[in-house]
């Protein structure tokens, strides 16, 4: 598998801090970006926060819903076995068991008429037993059924010697099997007093039962105490309900309901139970989804019949007990919250809801709080957004302003010289020394605390150095609309890039008498602990002055590096490459803090073989193919290069300097200086030639015309062409 070279990753990582950079740069210009992302931040903690209270508040509900269900099937179960209890107790009486058994005998003489189990004396004794052991107690009649399903006897004499409805035969079968158990709720198949005590078919009815035994042990038969949900099952579970709309109810397998619902009056206002006294929910609705809000008038595309079931009964149904506190619809079609189970010994779920809309009334109120100082913050920063804006532009006319009046404190300006990447660059005068001057403004959008820590960095260095080939700065300072400038010595004349273009390779006479002076201005520099670190064609300006042709102007100290890396800690980033990679050094680009004068060195080295052959030491398709030459490929000797012969003398010098480790170059700028001094072409370049060579080549360079503009920009910005982190 290919990995990444130190180069490769250095480039990443320098994207990485570029981006970061830019981020805050952006942020200390446009400080009213500030509020917004305050308000930015704000609205991603708020959500961070409702969603951690939403789950805890789901959570919460989740426990309570479980509670109020486990309280109420407790209690449910407690009432249950305890009519089983009194079924069990009632079936193991012996005077029961003993008329038990006579009565089977009477029905088993006369198994096609009624009358003889109808008229028995027993009939007088079973009444006796029953209302003797029940008297006092929630019982409200009782039937005795043989095990084949004939009933004996009941308090209903229009029952006996029948055999038992569907609903007593299933029960009957389930409390053979089980000894005891009490029924679900059903409709009655006989005559009950309802709560006006009219006499009423298909009332809600549910019964308590055990197995009767015969003298023998066997099963005989069992016996049915009849029960009124509404007086004890249904009560128990409208006990533990919360809030307004909180519920408890039971339903079968079918999704009936077999409790009375909390919301009749609901379900009469959208017909779903009659509107007539006495009408109520209790086994007359299914527990199905209607799919709109019925309480609000919603009409349900389908007839109940169709409608699916709830998702809470469709679950209990299928045996998955469980809790839902994101919402689902109820059979009114409310989104409401619920917990559910199933209890199979007795055939039907029980399932405690809320409404969703009472379960989080507390979140709702926290949402909307939340909401409305999110909105009173976005509405202070659009504000302030506005009143930067506005401020921004004031500004930008004032500085228009300014330069339309080419007025810059006590600089007049000129022409546009040019225009880099951080600034533009002018030509202009001082208004009482009348000395031409070139003047470089940074770019209002682009002034930020690091620009003009930068720029100032830049100034303050270059200040520093008094080289007569160091160019020369004269003033610094912000004017009052906010414009950061500093003026420099105004040069006239060609950089040697432009030189090479126009004029081809340069003799080597020429060449040693340019590089000396280079090393002049960097011995300089490297003195008081300092690296230029982008020496190249574009940074070396050749100019005529105070009479003297050929003067060497080193410019751009923008990328200065103290050698006391604390001098520049604080805006330098470790461990960062800056240059061009055509004149860089190995250690630049695998040990960026190692940089050291003898870095400089390589680059002039390499700006002497660009002079002689024309062409940079190293070329490549990419920034990267070009480093990898410089770290690993030995340069081709410039006489090779051009085909021609080179003084042996001075190509050594060159490759020397040109050396892949620092410790085989010169040890200094003065001792490369003394090496081009002592090759045997130095000298040869005299005031005369260099004199003859302007006049006929820059004949026009006179008054106050420049040769190339574009090498004085470049000159005056930041030129640093790619940036590699290790």
């Amino acid at each position: 598998m290919n990995t990444p070279s130190r180069i490769e990753r250095g480039t990443q990582g320098a994207r990485a801090s570029r981006s970061m950079t830019v981020g805050f740069d952006l942020l200390r210009k446009h400080l009213w970006l500030w509020p917004l992302l305050a308000a930015a931040m704000l609205a991603a903690a708020g959500v961070l926060i409702r969603n951690a209270v939403e789950q805890a508040a789901k959570g919460e509900l989740a426990k309570n819903l479980e509670t109020i269900l486990k309280a109420d099937v407790k209690a449910l179960e407690v009432w249950m076995i305890n009519h089983q209890m009194d079924a069990f107790s009632l079936a193991e009486d012996s005077r029961v068991r003993k008329v038990t058994a006579a009565l089977v005998q009477v029905a088993a003489m006369s198994p096609d008429d009624p009358t003889a189990l109808l008229q028995s004396d027993l009939q007088s004794e079973v009444r006796q037993v029953v209302k003797a052991q029940l008297d006092g107690r929630d019982y409200f009649g009782y039937v005795l059924l043989d095990r084949s399903g004939t009933i004996l006897s009941s308090d209903h004499p229009e029952l006996i010697g029948k055999d038992a409805p569907l609903e007593y035969a299933q029960l009957l079968e389930r409390t053979l099997a089980k000894v005891k158990t009490v029924s679900r709720p059903f409709p009655s198949s006989v005559l009950l007093p309802d709560e006006n005590r009219e006499l009423k078919a298909g009332l809600p009815t549910m019964f308590a039962a055990a197995r009767v035994r015969d003298p023998t042990g066997d099963p005989a038969g069992a016996i049915f105490l009849r029960l009124k949900p509404e007086l004890g099952f249904t009560d128990i579970l409208q006990v533990a309900r919360s809030g307004e709309t909180g519920e408890t109810y039971a339903f079968d397998k079918d999704g009936l309901l077999l409790s009375e619902s909390r919301f009749d009056d609901h379900l009469r206002s959208a017909g779903l139970i009659p509107d007539q006294p006495g009408a109520k929910s209790i086994l007359s609705i299914h527990v199905r989804n209607p799919g709109v809000d019925l309480t609000k008038g919603g009409r349900a595309r389908l007839p109940r019949a169709k409608q699916p079931l709830t998702h809470m009964a469709a679950e209990a149904i299928a045996g998955r007990p469980g809790v839902n506190v994101e919402g689902y619809n109820d059979y009114r079609g409310v989104p409401v919250v619920g917990a559910w189970t199933w209890l199979p010994e007795y055939e039907f779920g029980v399932t405690a809801e809320i409404d969703v809309a009472e379960a989080y009334a507390p979140i709702y109120i926290l949402r909307r709080a939340f909401w409305g100082l999110f909105g009173l913050l976005a509405a202070c920063g659009g504000l302030i957004l506005l009143f930067s804006i506005a401020m921004a532009r004031l500004q930008r006319a004032a500085q228009k302003a300014a330069l339309a009046a080419k007025q810059l404190g006590q600089y007049q300006l000129e022409e546009k010289l040019g225009e880099g990447g951080m600034g533009v660059v002018y030509r202009g005068r001082h208004k009482l020394l009348r000395r031409p001057t070139a003047i470089k403004l940074l770019h209002p959008e682009k002034t930020t605390d690091d620009t003009i820590a930068r720029f100032e960095r830049e100034v303050q260095l270059t200040c520093q150095l008094n080289h007569p080939n160091t160019v020369a700065i004269y003033d610094f300072g912000r004017t009052p609309e906010g414009l950061f400038f500093y003026a420099m010595e105004y040069l006239e004349g060609i950089d040697l890039d432009a030189l090479i273009s126009r004029h081809g390779r340069q003799t080597e006479a020429r060449v040693i008498h340019i590089l000396g002076q280079i090393c002049g201005s960097l011995a300089e520099a490297h003195s008081i602990g300092l690296v230029h670190r982008d020496i190249k064609p574009a940074n070396l300006m050749l100019c005529r002055r105070g009479g003297v042709s050929d003067v060497v102007k080193v410019l751009d100290f923008g990328l200065v590096k103290a050698i006391d890396a604390q001098k520049q800690a604080t805006l330098t980033a470790a461990n960062v490459v800056m240059g061009t990679p055509n004149y860089m050094s190995p250690e630049s680009f695998e040990r960026p803090d190692s940089v050291g004068p003898q870095s400089d060195l390589y680059a002039v080295a390499a700006v002497g073989y660009f002079l002689l052959t024309g062409t940079a030491p190293f070329s490549g398709q990419s920034a990267i193919e070009i480093c990898m030459h410089h770290v690993k490929t030995p340069p081709q000797p410039p006489s090779a290069r051009v085909g021609s012969p080179i003084a042996a003398d001075l190509e050594a010098v060159l490759l020397r300097c040109l050396a892949k480790l620092p410790s085989d170059r010169f040890a200094s700028a003065g001792e490369f200086a003394q090496a081009l001094a002592a090759c045997a072409a130095a000298g040869t370049w005299t005031a005369r030639r260099a004199d003859d060579w302007w006049t006929a080549h820059l004949a026009g360079l006179s008054g106050t015309q420049p040769i190339s503009s574009s090498a004085v920009t470049a000159s005056l910005h930041q030129a640093a062409t790619m940036e590699l982190s290790r």
